[in-house]
């Protein structure tokens, strides 16, 4: 029995080096480097140990903006982006003819180059002095006024990142819900029919409950990535998000280490842990909720 566990922790070797050279030692330099006070990456030095760096970074405007910014773009479209997904997915699953070929047609985005796709969108979106854009268009077609959604208010440019993101991820999450609305056991539904119930009570009772794991996946994944935003933003208003005022927490972190206010590794890593203790207290305020809401 020795010998055996001597030869399993010998195969596990390579991914345990693996894990602790790429993912435990850069953790454990992030959490050192966030109390280091006035950290040098040039000279590697620094003048004392605190938490100056957490009482910075939390008094930073533009911060505050990304949290601000993180946190709309999670509430409105993780549940979004879900709710969406799902009713396609029933769409799709009462659909007999062509229904793989719609299922291709859903999922094409996902396998696209979010930047290009950003790129269209920005061009759908853009006001320019020799074009208002398709959008602002068909505004004016319904007797509206032209809206800037790149380069104007707020609310026009948090519409068109919420609205780019639950694009974006919708296919992926239009397959899981598609895959497991046909793996729900027929006969549930058979008897169902049988005792004539109502197709809205067989949705709440059956369905949903059957493919709780998978919404319940999606949802803790896509708090995880919408909270981890950076790059569809820069898709859509460059690299200066703190100019746009839709830079994310991510973004933040990146800027401070190597944007225009760059080379602050310590203040870096404090964000960088801060956005580590939301995600994870988020995630586990919806495992203690999957307790009681998820079935099976």
């Amino acid at each position: 029995m020795k010998k055996n566990n001597y030869k399993a922790w010998l195969y596990l070797l390579p991914a345990i080096l693996f894990l602790g050279i790429f993912m435990v030692y850069p953790l454990v330099d992030v959490l050192v480097y966030s109390f280091e006070e006035g950290y040098n990456s040039a000279s590697q030095t620094f003048f004392g140990t605190g938490l100056y760096n957490y009482s910075y970074v939390l008094h930073d405007p533009y911060f505050l903006q990304a949290v601000k910014n993180t946190f709309l773009i999670v509430v409105i479209t993780v549940p979004l982006s879900t709710a969406f997904a799902l009713l396609i997915s029933l769409a799709l699953n009462s659909i007999e003819k062509l229904r793989d070929f719609f299922q291709t047609v859903y999922f094409l985005p996902y396998v696209t180059n979010t930047l290009a796709v950003g790129l269209v969108f920005m061009i759908l979106f853009k006001k320019t002095p020799y074009s208002d854009g398709m959008i602002n268009l068909l505004i004016n077609l319904f007797g509206g006024e032209s809206v800037d959604f790149i380069d104007g208010p707020y609310w026009a440019k948090m519409f068109v990142m919420c609205f780019y993101t639950i694009w974006v991820v919708l296919p992926f999450k239009i397959l899981i819900l598609t895959s497991a609305l046909a793996s729900v056991n027929k006969e549930y539904y058979s008897a169902a029919k049988i005792d004539a119930t109502p197709k809205w009570r067989v949705f709440t009772k059956i369905t949903l409950p059957m493919i709780s794991p998978m919404i319940f996946y999606l949802v803790i994944t896509g708090f995880i990535g919408a909270f981890k935003a950076y790059s569809d933003e820069v898709a859509l208003f460059g690299t200066n998000l703190n100019a746009a005022g839709m830079n994310t927490i991510v973004g933040y972190v990146y800027d401070m280490l190597y944007g225009n206010s760059g080379g602050f590794p310590s203040y870096a890593s404090a964000a960088a842990l801060i956005l580590f203790v939301i995600v994870l207290t988020i995630t586990c305020i919806n495992l203690m909720v999957s307790k009681k809401t998820v079935y099976y």
